[in-house]
């Protein structure tokens, strides 16, 4: 699984988009954040939004200052107005649907789209809610004790690291 390759198919895929009418970016803290910044970049679209999902989340008691932590290094910013607007919400992996869920209860704190899409790099199909990307990278098979991370260099470019769940 080549995280760059994957990255160059939706980017691929919002070209074709930004064919047929006008999207805002909005990208889930940590992962999707920097897809949704690569994506805007390379598209020359004016800005992104970021979406932190720490104090929605379904976890938030057993995260506690994890959850702190990463909302005060990349908290919520949207720099458009939210009503009324087509959104395009990204993250890296897709797999419970929860995190999508909090994502979506966050950004309707801001507003009330017209019309909400979900773009994921990788999707491992373990959904425990009723949740489906709009645009995929690859649906991938992980065994269920190991975690898909998204790691960026520092020139941008992506790639998977599998680390072992913590129990």
């Amino acid at each position: 699984m080549n995280a760059e390759s994957l990255y160059k198919k939706l980017l691929e895929n919002l070209h074709s988009k930004l064919k047929s009418g006008t999207f805002e970016l909005a990208g889930l803290a940590m992962g999707g954040a920097w897809i949704a910044e690569r994506l805007a970049e390379d598209l020359k679209l004016p800005h992104f939004g970021v979406i932190n999902v720490a104090f929605h989340r379904d976890d938030y008691a057993e995260k506690g200052m994890t959850a702190l932590r990463t909302a005060s290094t990349m908290s919520t910013q949207l720099p458009f107005d939210v009503n009324g607007a087509n959104i395009i919400l990204i993250d890296d992996v897709l797999l419970t649907g929860r995190t999508v869920r909090a994502a979506l209860n966050e950004l309707f704190d801001f507003g009330r789209p017209a019309q909400v899409e979900l773009m994921v790099l990788a999707d491992r199909g373990k959904r425990e809610l009723p949740i489906t990307a709009n645009f995929v990278g690859e649906v991938i098979q992980v065994p269920d004790q190991q975690i898909l991370v998204l790691e960026k260099d520092a020139t941008g470019k992506f790639s998977f690291v599998l680390e072992e769940r913590e129990s």
